[in-house]
């Protein structure tokens, strides 16, 4: 066992939770990206031509709309800019549904095997074949999340009539659904459990510590989301910058390949940074999975009790 190991299978309050998530994003967060981007570089070409297609549309479109285009007839230019931006958008619409699903799928799996070596340096090797071996429970599971996520949505709008009140509840409702998905979901492949018993089991730990689940992961949201937008910071003031550059001199940026070059960058960055934030987040439920599940069967404790009797 490394020195710097921090231990998961622990019972945890709330701020124990946040704090160690902190502790093992600093620890972990080179080792990961690694891995990230050994999965997901055929994928992130993906984005940057998802990125072209849409900003290809979107400048056409304005240029169109400013007439930088000219006087001619537009509408065959119009009409190849709209399909650009649905095929720049059904691309993104599929690599989006793909990587949510194998990085939900790597950051468990990295978690797990953290665990289960006790270190974090983590072979990806062993991430991937983890994540190969529950392949078909995993597309279950992403199938059976259809009609929760409709029977949730039904419920927000239910909520919605209601003033203020229903603003809290739908908050709520969606960070009890986040803590729960996540926990089954970590649940499935740390045990190798059926979807429906890991859903079974997550709704048991989580609606058994419900304000810490929903707590932790409204507080986690937050401060990732703020984590993240501090990420977008150099790009977007790059992108200001330039745009600004362009307004102030009349630039065709229609006709510009620094124009399409720079904004398919920073839409691609922007892509790229929200995928990885889906594996921050899925961290957060992580170790409130092993909080829960100690909390409630304290199995690590019991193991420390019988080393200690046996060393005696």
């Amino acid at each position: 066992m490394k020195d710097n190991y921090i231990p998961l299978r622990v019972n945890r309050d709330f701020g124990g939770i946040i704090s160690v998530y902190f502790d093992f994003f600093k620890q972990n967060i080179k080792n990961f990206t690694n891995v990230f981007i050994s999965y997901n570089g055929i994928f992130l070409i993906g984005l940057l031509i998802a990125s072209y297609l849409l900003v290809s549309g979107f400048i056409g479109l304005i240029a169109q709309e400013f007439d930088f285009i000219g006087d001619t007839d537009t509408s065959g230019f119009a009409q190849d800019y709209y399909l650009y931006l649905g095929i720049g958008g059904f691309i993104f619409f599929i690599i989006f549904i793909c990587v949510a699903i194998l990085n939900y799928s790597l950051s468990s799996g990295y978690m797990i095997k953290y665990e289960e070596h006790k270190s974090n340096n983590v072979n990806k090797n062993e991430v991937w074949q983890l994540v190969k071996g529950q392949f078909g429970n995993i597309v279950l599971f992403v199938l059976l999340l259809i009609p929760i996520y409709l029977v949730v949505l039904i419920a927000a709008i239910i909520l919605a009539i209601i003033p203020l009140l229903g603003l809290f509840a739908q908050y709520i409702l969606q960070f009890f659904l986040t803590a729960w998905v996540g926990v089954s979901f970590f649940d499935m492949l740390q045990n190798k459990k059926s979807v429906t018993d890991a859903l079974g089991e997550g709704w048991r730990l989580v609606t058994g510590s419900f304000w810490k689940s929903v707590g932790v992961n409204f507080i986690m949201g937050l401060l990732l989301g703020i984590l993240l937008l501090l990420a977008l910071i150099v790009p977007g003031i790059i992108i200001g910058v330039y745009t600004f550059h362009v307004i102030e001199n009349n630039v065709d940026y229609s006709q510009s390949i620094v124009s399409t070059i720079v904004y398919t960058l920073g839409t691609c960055f922007i892509l790229i940074i929200a995928v990885y934030g889906q594996c921050l987040s899925q961290f957060v439920n992580g170790i409130l999975y092993y909080a829960l599940h100690e909390k409630t069967y304290n199995e690590n404790a019991r193991a420390s009790i019988e080393q200690i009797g046996q060393n005696h």
